[in-house]
């Protein structure tokens, strides 16, 4: 009887023993494994955000790269802008704002105005024909005349931008040796009587008296013979400058005129 009862105490003793063997086993597992699980979390967690900073760190560069471009366009833009004085040309309208001068010699340039912008007018743009007087004109008026029809005026540029446009008295065409070519001005060759008609302008008639209306420009060439400028005694003829071919023409001088496209290439005065 105490034999049997021995050995039921030693096999519960062993049961009881391989219960908690297995139970402790199973415990580790599962600790093992929420570790693994937290190490893990945490290195997608990093990755996650390394990957959120370099797309905030690209796009952030993108952006600054795109702003120096348009401004280095802008800046290129208005480096590049003309700057010069076109005398004797005609000025069309292209869009709002926008305008094409073409000049006797010249490529034809395309200008913008501001609202700084000095428009004068002498009876196209505003004004009277009938007036020497140039008058301050709007660039509402100066749109609308040229919208109609090219307008003869001297156009002063400064970076692409006009600071003056100073609209010019039309030069009818005439008669004579040179023919007429439109809207352009005339072209030809005069021989006769000089004289001033208002500051720039001039008239050149012929022997029948008929006469031709033309402008003269910083670069009209003019050589005088003692009337104009120089001595009526040298052989050679003197260059002389525009205020006093003004100043021989308001008496009246005798010269060969050369007219390109409305404009005195050269005035030279006859011996």
């Amino acid at each position: 009887m105490n034999r049997h009862v021995r050995k039921a105490a030693l096999v519960t003793a062993a049961v009881t023993a391989g219960l908690l063997m297995t139970a402790c086993q199973s415990g580790s597992a599962h600790s093992g494994s929420s570790g693994d699980g937290a190490k893990n979390g945490g290195a997608r967690h990093a990755s996650v955000s390394k990957t959120s900073r370099h797309g905030t760190s690209s796009g952030s560069s993108a952006a600054g790269q795109n702003s120096s471009g348009t401004a280095a366009r802008n800046a290129s833009s208005t480096r590049h802008g003309v700057t010069g004085t076109y005398t004797g040309g005609t000025v069309s309208y292209l869009a709002p704002g926008k305008y094409l001068v073409h000049a006797p010699g010249k490529t034809d340039q395309e200008f913008y105005v501001a609202d700084d912008t000095a428009v004068h007018g002498a009876g196209r743009i505003c004004g009277s024909l009938r007036s020497e007087a140039r008058p301050r004109c709007t660039l509402d008026q100066l749109e609308t005349a040229t919208r109609k029809a090219a307008v003869t005026a001297d156009v002063t540029l400064k970076n692409g931008i006009a600071t003056a446009v100073r609209e010019r008295h039309d030069v009818d065409n005439g008669t004579g040796s040179g023919s007429g070519t439109g809207a352009k001005g005339v072209s030809g060759t005069w021989l006769g009587n000089v004289s001033y008609l208002a500051p720039g302008k001039y008239t050149v008639s012929d022997m029948k008296g008929v006469e031709q209306a033309f402008y003269v420009a910083d670069d009209t060439a003019v050589r005088g013979a003692g009337t104009i400028c120089g001595s009526p005694m040298s052989e050679s003829m003197s260059t002389c400058t525009l205020d006093q071919l003004e100043a021989a023409a308001k008496k009246g001088v005798s010269a060969k005129v050369v007219i390109a496209d409305g404009v005195a290439t050269s005035v030279t005065e006859d011996r």
